[in-house]
């Protein structure tokens, strides 16, 4: 091979690595040269797993049987860590197995020797990389006419063949830093580490709320467990009125991690292409929802749950998320997190899935990809309605993060107040935010990461050779009526057609950026996920990257890969 195809992976984490161990696996077929820009100073564990994301009191929400496969297992490695390191989290390499989590600092690490050894693996099939640490990418720009691409960084500029941007996480600072007692994000959270002898405001109640709780929980208390082995929470005797109050919207906190039996939820369940053409065929060109939720929810719940399926087969989806959302509204948000710790422990000790909850985040995989085929008025059903109940079910709480939160509850030092849809917290000019008619001296907004909005993309250039992702409306009138009703995101084109906007840039199927007249850019992919929250709604984590990556090399070959690979 003489020709060499040129490419940077803008980002080294963890999407990163699934998509450089594809390009091993595929040097026999083109001659890669490899240039990967991290704007840190780690390869591999990207935001969530180094000190930008977690700290010692924080773990993963996955475990080693739901990781795609790499070079060495976590199980395995556990093995070769040192003896402190492993005494320091308490763990036992004799006693740890794949079903088990672990701290995230150390994942990160397991998650970095990984990438090294696959750097090796590269050399040996002499393919060549080049690492750039402490690098951060200031913009990407086309040029159609030399067909590549420039990647411009804080030290240079460089021209590619193909860019493949896996940033992560971007958490954009709205008021942090300008106000004190503001945090736009618990993260990185050593911001947070704080002494607080007062109420502490969290907007939001999922898994960047307990990531807060975890560290503001470790700074200002100790957990103990008492000789029933019941994890107890005490405050430091300088914090006595430190506490902390949940703002949630729906007034729930999120299910606990159970036995899944489909450890990586399904990822030969997305309808394959000949189904979404014929569904697409028989509905105007769009693929619908409820076909979707058919053939990836209740068809798997009538094959794994009888019961289950009785009490919901005439149900559609609408009325499905009324009836357990109503179930879980009904309850106590706290004794519902007793009830579902036990019923999750069960699930592990008895190896059996609790079958709607796997169902459900089997559902939410597959219905990412093909999403950008929805009409609007199902992305619009899909936004109100599923994905709420998604977004509680299948976050996954890790036992111990259960119990932190049962601990602080019991000691009168968490509670939930349930807001109005509309109701915002506010800055406050002494500091703090005034929220749900108090003041707080501290506010950390928890909600998560956003899917961010195509104007709020930092890299110029992309938003210059990319559009924004919109749907169109199936019925004309229903998107008029939006569009008069002054819905921001309601537009109307110059041949009178109503379209839904929604976050992020347009993309296709092998994640290749696509431009204002939906023609796809070859030299462009986004695995970016808020960047394509739009039209890839869901985050799944590291099955998402191990999956978007073999559809990205796909596209940079032009030929589907082996299913193996």
């Amino acid at each position: 091979m003489t020709t060499m195809t040129t490419l940077a992976i803008l980002g080294g984490g963890p999407s990163a690595i699934f998509l450089y161990k594809r390009l091993i696996e595929n040097a026999s077929r083109e001659n890669f040269v490899v240039d990967i820009y991290e704007k840190g100073d780690c390869i591999g564990c990207g935001m969530p797993y180094s000190n930008n994301g977690a700290a010692d009191e924080h773990i993963t929400n996955v475990s080693g049987n739901e990781i795609p496969d790499l070079i060495t297992g976590v199980a395995d490695w556990i093995k070769t860590v040192e003896k402190d390191t492993l005494n320091k989290y308490h763990i036992d390499p004799e006693r740890f197995n794949d079903y088990k989590v672990l701290p995230r600092l150390l994942f990160g690490r397991y998650l970095s020797e990984q990438f090294k050894l696959l750097l090796e693996k590269a050399k040996h099939a002499g393919m060549e990389t080049n690492l750039y640490f402490n690098t951060p990418v200031i913009d990407i720009v086309d040029d159609p006419k030399k067909e590549n691409v420039r990647v411009i960084t804080n030290k240079n500029e460089k021209d590619y063949d193909h860019v493949i941007i896996c940033t992560g996480h971007f958490w954009p600072k709205k008021h942090e830093g300008k106000l004190p007692g503001w945090f736009d994000s618990p993260y990185p959270p050593e911001k947070i580490a704080l002494n607080a002898n007062h109420a502490v405001a969290i907007r939001g109640s999922s898994l960047t709320a307990i990531d807060a709780i975890r560290t503001l929980g470790r700074h200002n208390g100790r957990f103990e467990k008492d000789e029933r082995g019941k994890l107890c929470f005490y405050a430091n005797p300088e914090s006595p009125d430190f506490r902390i109050v949940l703002h949630s919207r729906d007034g729930l906190l999120p299910a606990v991690r159970f036995h899944l039996e489909d450890s990586h939820l399904g990822k030969d369940t997305v309808l394959p292409s000949e189904k979404i053409s014929a569904n697409r065929a028989a509905n105007d060109g769009f693929l619908s929802l409820d076909y979707v939720f058919e053939e990836n929810f209740k068809n798997g719940i009538k094959e794994h749950d009888p019961a289950c399926y009785a009490e919901i087969k005439d149900f559609n989806m609408e009325q499905f998320v009324d009836y357990m959302m109503a179930k879980r509204e009904e309850k106590d948000p706290f004794e519902l997190l007793k009830a579902e710790y036990a019923e999750a422990e069960r699930s592990i000790r008895k190896h059996q899935s609790i079958y709607w909850k796997e169902m459900l985040a089997i559902l939410s995989f597959a219905m990412n990809y093909p999403a950008k085929y929805f009409s609007a008025e199902d992305m619009l059903r899909l936004q109100k309605t599923l994905m709420p109940l998604i977004s509680v079910v299948i976050a996954f709480v890790p036992q111990s993060s259960a119990e932190t939160l049962m601990a602080l509850h019991e000691a009168g030092r968490l509670t939930m107040v349930k807001v109005d849809d509309d109701e915002q917290p506010e800055p406050n000019k002494n500091g703090g935010a005034n929220y749900a008619g108090k003041h707080y001296a501290l506010f950390i907004d928890c909600i998560g990461q956003l899917h961010i909005p195509f104007e709020d993309i930092p890299f110029e250039g992309l938003k210059r050779s990319g559009s924004k992702a919109q749907l169109a409306f199936r019925d004309q009138k229903s998107g008029r009526q939006l569009f008069n009703s002054n819905n921001k995101n309601i537009t109307k084109d110059i041949d009178g057609n109503y379209y839904l906007t929604v976050p992020g840039l347009a993309i296709n199927d092998h994640f290749q950026l696509l431009d204002e007249f939906n023609a796809l850019n070859d030299r462009i992919y986004v695995m970016a996920v808020p960047f394509i929250g739009g039209f890839n709604p869901d985050y799944s984590g590291l099955d998402f990257s191990e999956a978007a990556s073999k559809l990205v090399l796909e596209g940079i070959l032009g030929t589907p890969l082996a299913k193996a690979s």
